[in-house]
């Protein structure tokens, strides 16, 4: 169940499928812009260029979870005396491995702007354990990383002192530090990650995840719906869910004015398609004057995220739906969901603290034929490979309604995704698969949602009964990062 079901209806009492069926009966939506559909400039073929000049930097935000800087507390852990014969014996040289995970974790502190809190001294007894636990939870910290240069004595009743603090805790245990005696006990314990490797990029890795879950708690993410101002708390994640009106929008779009930032963003997304075909550049400018009100919003509300009732808000309004503006967002890294749907932006949130690369929401399709599945939107990124990257070659089309500009890029065949529905019940629960692209699918001849990309997805999941709704696709295969982030925010997760 979504966390959405239970939120108020919009005040106009339009609901999702009235809205859709009221979509398909219309035979005159084009009128809505007033626009000549078949004019020279309404259907154009551009010579495919280069996209390195098109590159939408991070737009600045100054939400509390944008501008939040996590507080780590680390130690290491090992006897004080000489290590002799036991794990890991005399040929380690335990000070030399100390100097090397200490630049290692102050290096990947400062790039993921971490405030790291390293002890000046390895924890040398269990007491100097718990006092040191003891201060990280009255200091507020975000999170425990337990440094293993030794398998004796107090090393794991460290670690297990640490995973029963309720912190979020990384143990990083180096080859020689422990056996699978150690780590079993512990290796599906919820709030605790081991990585037991000489390789400090898992070490990082999970620290990134400290870092995001931080980040996540902090932020806000502001809900254009209803007719009330109000706040609550995303189950799990604990995201402020900032509600505002959904007029709120509108009345912002309405004061844009077709400036030069507003020009000069329409005329990037027309320099760079490959072909336009059904919207004209007025099209394209109400859908970048659309990114600028939706941004305007975010400043105004100090938001990090934003999500919208779209269709109940805008179904009948002169003015553009905010599709492109959604992709732009996303593609600027701030996470912009469709439907004023909770699980989906929280999703986007996820994903792009924790691989640096935004996400497609899409309406899951059953694919029969290739027992696949087609997912279907119109507010898809461009820059699928990652922030700072260049964008997937894309066009411009119309949205399914036969209105406003929607970019419509073209995934890579072949690449591997994944695929990650948050969904907010009796538990917050992350539903993952993973899979490769097998096709962009044409629309028209078929219909339905512009940006239609096919996945065929790993295991034997029928299509018809994929679960879930609103799920994010993105490049790259993450499922194991995603349970890992699970466990150690004690969220379940669930393999699909």
């Amino acid at each position: 169940m979504r966390m959405q079901a239970n939120l108020p209806i919009p005040s106009d009492g339009i609901t999702r499928r009235k809205f859709l069926s009221r979509m398909l009966g219309m035979t005159a939506v084009t009128s809505i812009l007033a626009k000549a559909p078949h004019s020279a400039e309404a259907t154009q073929s551009i010579p495919e260029q280069s996209s390195s000049d098109f590159i939408p930097e991070r737009a600045p935000l100054s939400g509390p979870g944008s501008t939040y800087t996590p507080r780590i507390a680390a130690a290491f852990v090992r006897r004080k005396e000489e290590y002799g014969m036991w794990w890991p014996g005399a040929v380690y040289d335990g000070e030399a491995a100390r100097r090397n995970y200490t630049a290692q974790i102050q290096e990947a502190s400062g790039d993921l702007g971490i405030e790291l809190q390293l002890r000046h001294d390895p924890i040398y007894s269990l007491e100097e354990a718990e006092q040191w636990i003891a201060d990280a939870g009255r200091n507020k910290v975000d999170g425990l990383v337990v440094l293993l240069l030794d398998r004796q004595q107090h090393a794991w009743p460290t670690v297990q002192m640490a995973a029963e603090s309720h912190l979020p805790v990384i143990v990083f245990s180096p080859l020689g530090t422990s056996f699978t005696t150690n780590t079993i006990q512990l290796a599906h314990e919820p709030g605790c990650l081991i990585y037991s490797t000489d390789h400090f990029d898992q070490a990082a890795r999970g620290l990134k995840m400290l870092a995001a879950g931080a980040r996540l708690k902090k932020s806000r993410c502001i809900v254009l719906q209803g007719d009330k101002r109000y706040e609550e708390l995303m189950p799990g994640l604990g995201t402020t869910l900032r509600y505002i009106p959904a007029r709120t929008y509108i009345e912002e779009y309405q004061q844009v004015q077709e400036t030069d930032e507003v020009v000069r963003l329409a005329q990037e997304y027309i320099d760079h398609a490959r072909l336009t075909e059904g919207p004209d550049r007025t099209d394209i400018i109400h859908g970048a004057k659309s990114y600028v009100a939706a941004r305007t919003i975010l400043q105004q509300e100090q938001g990090d995220a934003i999500t919208m009732d779209c269709l109940g808000t805008l179904a009948d309004e002169n003015i553009s739906l905010p599709c492109l503006a959604w992709s732009r967002m996303n593609d600027s890294a701030i996470p912009a969901a469709c439907e004023a749907d909770i699980g989906a932006v929280a999703s986007h949130m996820v994903v792009q603290n924790l691989f640096d690369r935004p996400g497609f929401q899409q309406d899951p399709v059953a694919d029969t034929l290739h027992q696949s599945i087609i997912g279907a939107h119109c507010s898809s990124p461009l820059c699928l490979r990652g922030f700072g990257e260049s964008p997937e070659p894309y066009d411009l089309r119309h949205h399914h309604g036969n209105r406003d500009a929607i970019p419509r890029p073209l995934w890579k065949e072949g690449q591997r995704v994944t695929s990650l529905d948050v969904l907010f019940d009796d538990e917050t629960t992350f539903l993952i698969s993973t899979g490769y692209v097998l096709r962009n699918e044409e629309v028209p001849p078929s219909g339905g949602c512009i940006v239609s990309v096919n996945v065929k997805f790993d295991g034997d999941q029928e299509a018809l009964t994929f679960p879930g709704f609103h799920q994010v696709f993105f490049y790259g295969d993450y499922k194991r990062q995603l349970q890992e982030f699970g466990q150690l925010f004690r969220l379940r997760t669930e393999r699909v």
